[in-house]
C-alpha cells in the first residue's frame, strides 16, 4: 500500500511539473453544417510537427512546450483549418470545418499524408464510407464487409458472401463492433449481404495485428464501426431504390444546435416481386419468399458543454419461409391441409453513452450496451376435416446469445509525450445452445415436449491500459497490457495479454514497423460448414473446453511517395491454441446430445505476407493489395492426427479497387480479384454397394467412400470483375444519382459447390455448381 501511495504522488508531481511547461489544447472536430463530431481528424502544430487525432467521439487534447502555434487541422472532404496561436495558458478550442464543394481531390485518407508511416499502429486500415459507396459490389448494394474483403490478410468465405477471414483466423474471430456494442451475426440474405448500411454509418476501422490494449475477447481482427451522430443543424435526408432493396435515412436537430436524431431503414421486395411468379407456378395457394429488413437510430443531446449524452440502436430481421394451403373432397368430408416453414434470424444492438471532459487532460467515456442475437427454424402442419383440426405438428428450434454489461474508457493525456488509455469492460451473457420444442395433436390426443440443452449464463470482464509513447523523434511505441476473466459456474479462466506495436523513422517518409499481441477468446462458434445457412451457435469455455489463445507478430515497412502514394509490406506469424470442430459425423440439428461431446479441440497456425499500395488524393485513386498466406489446422482425431489445411487457405489473394472521378457530375468504381482455390475434402475411391433378395428378407449396402485426407483437393480458383458508374445532377430540392454497373463482367463461373454426378453415359463425374452470371444492376438515390 505504502509503495502505491508513493507511486501515486511521484506520478502526480511529474503531471503538475510538466503541464507547468507546457500548455494543452483541447476541444472538439465538428462539421461546420452538421453539428457532427468528426472522429479521427487531424490535429497538429506546423512549427514542430507535433500532433494527434481526435478520438471516437471527436474530442481531442494537445500538450505543446512552446507558447507560438500555428495550428492545423484536416479532415477528409473538409477544407482546412489554420490558426495562429499565442498562447498564455491552456485552451479550449472547439473547431468547426467546413465540407469542400469537390471530392475530387480527397478521397481515400482522412489524415495527414504521412500518417500511415508515423503512427505506431500496424496493420490497421481506415475505410471511407465514399469509398465504399463508389465500389461496385452485388445488386449495386454498398456493402461495408464486402468492402473490407478487397483489403489485404481479408478473406471472403465463398461467392458473394459477405462474411470475412483474417490472416487465417475463422469468422467468429473478428470483434465486430457497432457503436461498441458486439455484433454476433453481420450477415443478411444467407451471407450476401451484411447487416450494416452505409448511409447510417459515420467511420470503419479495421485492426488485423498489433491490437491496442483496449481491444480484446477475439483472435484475428477488430471492426470498429460507427454510426452517425445526428444533424444538430439542418434537416437532411437521402435515399435510394434499387434491384434488390429501397432505403431511407432522415437527420435533423430535435433542438437546434442542442439534441439531433438520425434513423434510416432499409427493406429487399425479393419476396413481394416473386410472390405473383410462385403463385402461378404452383399448384395450391402457395407463399413463399425471403425478405430482410433493418433500422438505425440515434440521439445525440448535449448536456453542457463539457457532457453529451448518445442512444443509439440497431434492430434486423431476416425471414425466409414457404406456406401451402389446399382444399380438396373426398367421400363427401371437405379436407384442409395447411403447412408452414419458416426460418429467421436476427440482431438487436443498443448503446447508451455518456461522454464527460474532465478538464483538458482526461476525457472520459462511460456506455451502458444491450445485443441479442437469435436463429430459429419453425415447422408446423394442421389438417382438418369439415372445418374441424383432427391432426396438427409443430416444431420449433430456437437458439442465440444475449449480453448486457457497461465500460468506462479513459483519455489520458498529462505527459507531451504520452498519450494514454484505461478502461474497464463488463458483459454478462446468456447462451441458448439450442432447444427443440415438438407438439402433436390427433384427434384428442395431444403431446408436448422439449428437447435441448439448458440456458448457459456467464460473467466476463477485462481492464487495460495503454500508452502511446514518443521515445525520441524517430521511435514511437504504442505498448499496454490486457487483463480479463471470464467465470462460468464453477470455472473460472483470466487471462494477462501484453501488447506492444512500435515504429522507427528510417527517413521522414519511410519507417519499419514491428508488433507483438497476445488475445484470448472465451467464446466459441460451431459452425456447420455443410450448409449455408446462419445455423452457428455462440458458446462458452467450460471445466473441458478451455478458451481460445493466440499469438501474434508481425513485422513491417511503410512508406509514403510524394504525399500521394502509400506503400506498406507486412509479413505476420499468428498461432491459434484451443480452436474447435465438429467431429466426423456430427449433426447440427442433433439436439439430443450435449454440444460439448460433438467437438474437437486442436490447434491453428497461419503465416504470410500481404503487400498494400495505395493512392490517396487525386480524382484517380484506391489500391492494389495482395496477400501470400498458410493457415493449417490440427486435431487429434480429425484427419488422423495430421495438419491440414484450414478450409480458407488460400496462397495467393489479390485485389484490385480504383475509383475516377471525372467531374461533380460522374465518376467510377472499378474492382478486381483473385483468389486461390478454397481447400475441400473429396472422395478418392468408391466400393460399389449390393442389393439382393432372398425369400421374404432383402439386404443392401450402400456405396462406400475412402477418402486420403482432409481438405487435401483445391476448388478452381476464383476471379472476377465488378464496374460501376455513378451520374450525379444537382436539382433544386437536393441531388439525385444514376447508378449502372455490371457484377462478374466477363462472367466468369465460379465454384459455389462441387458434388459428384454423373455424364450423359451415367459415367461418374465431378461437377460444379455456380450461383453468379454477370448480373447488370441499376440504383437510383438522392440526398435533399
Amino acid at each position: 500500500m505504502k509503495r502505491a501511495y508513493y507511486l501515486s504522488i511521484v506520478l502526480l508531481t511529474l503531471a503538475t511539473l510538466s503541464q507547468a511547461q507546457s500548455y494543452t489544447i483541447s476541444g472538439f472536430v465538428s462539421d461546420a453544417k452538421s453539428g457532427e463530431n468528426l472522429i479521427y481528424a487531424s490535429v497538429y502544430d506546423e512549427k514542430t510537427n507535433t500532433g494527434c487525432i481526435t478520438n471516437e467521439y471527436g474530442y481531442f487534447s494537445l500538450i505543446l512546450k512552446q507558447a507560438d502555434v500555428e495550428l492545423v487541422v484536416s479532415y477528409v472532404g473538409y477544407n482546412s483549418h489554420k490558426k495562429s496561436l499565442k498562447l498564455s495558458d491552456n485552451l479550449k478550442l472547439n473547431i468547426a470545418l467546413d465540407p469542400v464543394i469537390t471530392l475530387g481531390e480527397v478521397l481515400v485518407t482522412d489524415k495527414k499524408a504521412d500518417e500511415m508511416v508515423r503512427s505506431s499502429q500496424m496493420s490497421m486500415i481506415e475505410m471511407p464510407i465514399q469509398k465504399i459507396k463508389m465500389l461496385p459490389v452485388l445488386l449495386g448494394e454498398a456493402d461495408v464487409m464486402k468492402s473490407l474483403q478487397l483489403l489485404p490478410g481479408v478473406q471472403s468465405g465463398q461467392e458473394g458472401a459477405s462474411g470475412i477471414y483474417v490472416r487465417g483466423g475463422g469468422p467468429d474471430q473478428n470483434l465486430i463492433l457497432l457503436d461498441g456494442v458486439p455484433v454476433y451475426n453481420a450477415d443478411h440474405l444467407f451471407g450476401f449481404f451484411s447487416v450494416f448500411n452505409p448511409d447510417a454509418i459515420s467511420s470503419v476501422k479495421l485492426i488485423k495485428g498489433g491490437f491496442p490494449a483496449r481491444y480484446g475477447g477475439r483472435l484475428s481482427s477488430v471492426v470498429d464501426i460507427r454510426m452517425k451522430e445526428g444533424n444538430l443543424k439542418e434537416w437532411h435526408g437521402s435515399g435510394s431504390v434499387g434491384n434488390v432493396a429501397s432505403k431511407l435515412t432522415i437527420e435533423g436537430p430535435i433542438i437546434k444546435d442542442k439534441t439531433g436524431f438520425l434513423i434510416s431503414g432499409r427493406r429487399t421486395y425479393i419476396d413481394l416481386l416473386a410472390r405473383p411468379i410462385i403463385k402461378a407456378t404452383n399448384v395450391g395457394d402457395v407463399t413463399a419468399g425471403y425478405f430482410f429488413h433493418d433500422l438505425n437510430t440515434k440521439v445525440h443531446h448535449k448536456l453542457g458543454e463539457d457532457d453529451k449524452l448518445f442512444l443509439s440502436l440497431y434492430t434486423g430481421r431476416d425471414k425466409a419461409y414457404s406456406n401451402y394451403s389446399d382444399r380438396w373432397i373426398y367421400d363427401n368430408v371437405i379436407h384442409d391441409d395447411e403447412s408452414k416453414n419458416e426460418l429467421f434470424w436476427g440482431n438487436l444492438t443498443t448503446a447508451l453513452r455518456w461522454n464527460h471532459v474532465f478538464g483538458p487532460h482526461v476525457f472520459a467515456n462511460t456506455t451502458l450496451v444491450f445485443s441479442d442475437y437469435r436463429f430459429s427454424v419453425l415447422t408446423s402442419s394442421d389438417h382438418s376435416e369439415n372445418e374441424v383440426l383432427t391432426e396438427s405438428y409443430k416444431s420449433e428450434f430456437v437458439s442465440g446469445i444475449q449480453d448486457v454489461g457497461g465500460s468506462i474508457d479513459l483519455d489520458l493525456n498529462w505527459f507531451p509525450k504520452h498519450k494514454m488509455k484505461s478502461g474497464l469492460n463488463y458483459l454478462y451473457h446468456t447462451f441458448k445452445p439450442g432447444v427443440s420444442a415438438y407438439s402433436m395433436k390427433v384427434d384428442e390426443a395431444e403431446i408436448n415436449q422439449d428437447i435441448g440443452n439448458n440456458p448457459v449464463y456467464a460473467n466476463e470482464y477485462s481492464l487495460y491500459f495503454e500508452d502511446n509513447w514518443t521515445m525520441t523523434e524517430r521511435l514511437q511505441t504504442n505498448m499496454g497490457l490486457h487483463y480479463s476473466g471470464f467465470v462460468l459456474k464453477n470455472s473460472f479462466y483470466h487471462s494477462l495479454q501484453p501488447r506492444i506495436s512500435s515504429r522507427f523513422m528510417i527517413t521522414e517518409k519511410l519507417s519499419v514497423k514491428a508488433a507483438y499481441a497476445r488475445m484470448q477468446q472465451y467464446l466459441h462458434l460451431l459452425t456447420n460448414s455443410t450448409i449455408g445457412l446462419p445455423t452457428d451457435l455462440w458458446m462458452p469455455c467450460t471445466d473441458s473446453i478451455p478458451p481460445q489463445l493466440s499469438d501474434q507478430v508481425a513485422l513491417g515497412l511503410s512508406w509514403n511517395i510524394n504525399n500521394m502514394w502509400d506503400m506498406s509490406v507486412e509479413g505476420f506469424y499468428k498461432e491459434m491454441n484451443n480452436l474447435i470442430a465438429y467431429k466426423e459425423g456430427a449433426s447440427f440439428f442433433d439436439v439430443s446430445q450435449d454440444w460439448e461431446d460433438k467437438i474437437e479441440i486442436g490447434d491453428g497456425w497461419s503465416y504470410g505476407v500481404e503487400l498494400l499500395v495505395r493512392k490517396n488524393y487525386g480524382k484517380f485513386s484506391g489500391w492494389i493489395g495482395y496477400t501470400m498466406s498458410w493457415s493449417w489446422r490440427q486435431f487429434d482425431n480429425l484427419n488422423f492426427g495430421e495438419k491440414y489445411p484450414y478450409k480458407y487457405d488460400r496462397r495467393h489473394d489479390i485485389s484490385i479497387a480504383m475509383t475516377y472521378k471525372h467531374s461533380d457530375e460522374m465518376d467510377f468504381g472499378f474492382t478486381w480479384v483473385y483468389g486461390t482455390g478454397n481447400a475441400i475434402t473429396l472422395a478418392l475411391a468408391r466400393y460399389a454397394g449390393y442389393s439382393s433378395a432372398s425369400g421374404d428378407e432383402y439386404y443392401y449396402s450402400p456405396d462406400i467412400e475412402y477418402y486420403d485426407s482432409k481438405n487435401a483437393y483445391r476448388m478452381p480458383a476464383y476471379h472476377k470483375m465488378d464496374f460501376a458508374a455513378n451520374f450525379h445532377k444537382e436539382k433544386k430540392w437536393g441531388t439525385r444519382t444514376w447508378s449502372l454497373g455490371l457484377y462478374n463482367a466477363y462472367n466468369r463461373q465460379n465454384p459455389f459447390y462441387l458434388f459428384f454426378g454423373t455424364d450423359w453415359n451415367g459415367n461418374r463425374q465431378l461437377k460444379q455448381l455456380s450461383l453468379f452470371p454477370a448480373i447488370p444492376f441499376v440504383r437510383y438515390s438522392f440526398i435533399f
